[in-house]
This record gives structure tokens, sequence and C-alpha cells, in this order.
């Protein structure tokens, strides 16, 4: 029995020709009769139902072409959605969901394609990776880590570019070539890693830790040619996005994808829509930077014969005054009030001192008056008693006390005789004065 069976529309092959599992290398089968043979085999499958996860969903002239995704492994296939079936599944159905469809085997003998047409679909949830994405996301935004504020900026020109991409990838091709048409001497230090698929993760951790861990690297650039979600899910992993966030030296992420962005977008210093917008983010342009250069120097030239110009106006505006063209008169000016002043100052001080010797001089005749020598000089004498105290009345001393007269030139001492307003009686024989024994020294 031949597995060949020719299909509606088909050219029925020759009699002669000869059956699939009959060829020999003297007789051997069509490509179309292998097809076909092949075609009818899978249309005798009938429709089943597959659950999976949505990769990809692209839509033209109205029909779907998508594909499924296993959950538990990376086995995927692709189906259609004619677009009289997909006005009657859910329009909300897009990448990341999770669904069931009915799908029918359909093999393509001009193209040797295999595909599943759809004829229902349906949602079952959030697809699981999409879901732990969105908590993932939601818990490091909680943390801080997507905050503006910590984000460190890249150096203005930087010396030594570290590049964590794929081996010969147009990703790795971009970045070198926009970088070294921008600054010809810019240096990188690129380590090749996986981009998807198991080695993604563990690669991608440990060139980021290489390139930490040199002190000449500035700038790190992770960078990979766009792709679908399912192939970004490594750089939304939470090892690396952690890693990210932890570095010491700014990271740029240069995914490539603008629907779907993996979290390590947001977590990176800088993210960059194209490996091509990286090189532009990171590196300057020498062309931009020598214009730059010569317009300020243009401005500082402007500038500076400005402020000449203006500083030797101002100049010549004040030789222009009289006192700069002749100065003599302004001196011989100040001069003559100099000495006036000088003069004034003089006469002032000496009047001051006159005022001065004045009074000192009243002060010496009013300090004389009121001192006791100017009485004593007047015949006046001070007697004090014994005790020292200054005698006022005679009848404070005793006869024979010993006084103490002092006068205006010296002092005497002598003895008190007695009252002189009651003298005692003295024989006129004695010979002498009445009042002789009154003082004696």
């Amino acid at each position: 029995m031949t597995l060949f069976h020719a299909a509606a529309g088909d050219t029925p092959p020759p009699a002669d020709a000869v059956a699939p599992r009959d060829s020999t290398a003297e007789a051997p089968t069509s490509v179309a009769r292998l097809n076909s043979t092949i075609r009818d085999a899978v249309s005798r499958w009938g429709t089943v139902w597959v659950e999976g996860e949505v990769t990809s969903w692209n839509v033209r002239a109205g029909h779907v072409f998508a594909r499924l995704k296993d959950a538990a492994s990376e086995a995927q296939i692709s189906i259609r959605v004619w677009a009289s079936v997909r006005s009657r599944i859910p329009g909300d159905i897009g990448i990341g969901d999770h669904v069931v469809a009915a799908v029918k085997a359909d093999y393509f003998v001009k193209g040797g394609d295999l595909s599943f047409t759809v004829s229902a679909m349906k949602h079952v949830g959030l697809g699981d990776q999409l879901e732990r994405l969105e908590r993932l996301r939601a818990q490091l935004r909680k943390e801080g880590l997507f905050a503006p504020e910590r984000k460190k900026p890249l150096p203005f020109l930087p010396g030594l570019i570290g590049l964590i991409t794929g081996e010969n990838s147009d990703a790795e091709k971009d970045v070198l070539r926009n970088a070294q048409l921008r600054w010809p001497h810019v240096r990188f230090r690129t380590i090749h890693t996986a981009v998807q698929g198991e080695r993604c993760v563990p690669e991608t951790l440990a060139a980021l830790a290489q390139l930490e861990a040199d002190p000449e690297v500035d700038v790190i650039i992770i960078a990979r040619g766009g792709g679908d979600p399912q192939t970004l899910l490594g750089y939304s992993d939470e090892q690396i996005v952690r890693a990210v966030a932890a570095a010491h030296t700014p990271v740029v992420s240069a995914i490539g994808h603008e629907n779907d962005h993996p979290i390590l977008d947001d977590v990176a210093d800088l993210r960059a829509s194209t490996p091509t917008d990286a090189a532009k983010r990171v590196v300057p342009d020498v062309g931009e930077q020598h214009t730059l250069i010569s317009q300020l120097r243009a401005r500082a030239l402007q500038r500076l014969t400005q402020r000449l110009s203006h500083d030797v106006t101002q100049l010549e505006q004040l030789r222009s005054r009289p006192v700069l063209r002749n100065p003599e008169p302004i001196v011989t000016q100040r001069a003559q009030e100099l000495f006036l002043l000088t003069a004034r100052s003089s006469d002032l001080i000496n009047r001051m001192i006159d005022q001065a010797h004045r009074h000192t001089a009243q002060l010496r005749a009013q300090l004389r008056a009121l001192s006791p020598a100017s009485t004593l000089a007047r015949g006046y004498a001070i007697v004090h008693d014994s005790t020292g105290s200054v005698v006022r009345t005679s009848s404070r001393v005793t006869r024979d006390e010993h006084l103490l007269i002092t006068l205006e030139e010296g002092q005497l001492h002598a003895i008190a005789a007695g009252d002189a307003s009651n003298p005692s009686p003295t024989p006129a024989a004695s010979g002498t004065s009445p009042h002789a024994d009154k003082i004696k020294e």
C-alpha cells in the first residue's frame, strides 16, 4: 500500500511514478509526492485541544500568525487563526497569555511547512511566566530598585567599555561599529555569553562580575538584538536584575525590545532602545565635540573681545575727564585746603593747651587755699596733746602735759603750765615773765 493520496486540486502523479516507500537511488520519488504523502497522513490526525503560552502574536490582513510554547519545556508550535475564526475568540488574547486552543495540523506541500490551524481558543489565565515576572517587577519596584535617584550617571568619555553580548551577533557589531564611528579611539572589553536558554543567566552573571571587578571598566553594556518575550526571559531573571542593581559600575541595558521590555531595562542605570542607541548614549560624537569646542572658543573670543573693547572705552572716557587731562589745579586746590586744615588744627590745639593751663592754675590756687599749710603761714599753729589728738580747747590739756606744736616750718615740743585765763600766782622775785614757764622746750 502506498502512502500517497492525491488531494483535491493537486495534479495526479503519472501512473508510472514511484511511491515514496518504494523509492530507490535508481528510482527516487519526487519532493512533491513526498510532501503530498506527508500532508495526507497529517490530515487524518483530526482536531486536538492543546494548552500553552502565547509567545508571539502577529496580525496580518486580519489573520493571526502566532506561536504556542509548552509550559514545562522549550517545545513550540506555529498556529494560524484565520480572520473568520478570530472574530469568535476573545479579542484581548496576546503575548504571554495562557490559552487552550482547538488545532488541526496542516502541512503545506509547496513550502514543506507544518502548522496548526485554530478553530477555537480561550483563556486559561495569565501565563505562569508572565505572572511571575509581574510579581517580581512589583516587588523590585517596592524595594526602590527602579527609583531614578539610585541610577548612576554615565561618564562623559569612558576609558574602557565592558560589553556583554552574543558571539558574532548583530548587537555586538552595531555597538562596536557605531561607537568607533563616534569616537575612533574608544576601547572595549567584550565577553561573549549565551543570550537565551539555560546558559544565559549563569554566563551573564559571570561576565558581569568579571567586568565589575575590573577597575579600568567605566561602564558596562548588556546588548542583545531583540527577540520575542520568550527568548528574553533570561534578562528578567532575579539574579541578573539584583546583580545589576548592586553593581558599582554604571550598567546600560540594550536588549532592543520596545513592547515587552525585560526587567533589566527598569533596573539598569540607562535603558537604550537598541544596541546602536546604546553606543550613541555611551560614547560622545567626536565631530560634535569638535564643533562644540569650536563654538565655545568662538564664544570665548567674542566675549573677551567685547570685554577688552568695553574696558578700552571706559579707559578713554576716564582719560578724557578734566581731572586726568590736567591734574595740577586739583592738586593745588587740595594743597591749599590741607594748609588751612593744618593751621586750624594747630590753632585749636594751642587754645586747648592754654585753656588746660588756666584750669590747672585755678585748681592749684583752690588747693592751696584749702591746704592747712596756708593757715600755718599766717601765724597759726596746730597743737597736739600727748595722745596725738588736736587740741581745740584748753580744758582738755592738763598741767605738765607734753604737747606737740606744728608751725609753718618745723615743730616744737612743750609742757603745759596751766590755763592762761586763770594763771597760778608766781613770786615776783623770781624775775621771770608770767608766761615764762608755760612753754619750755
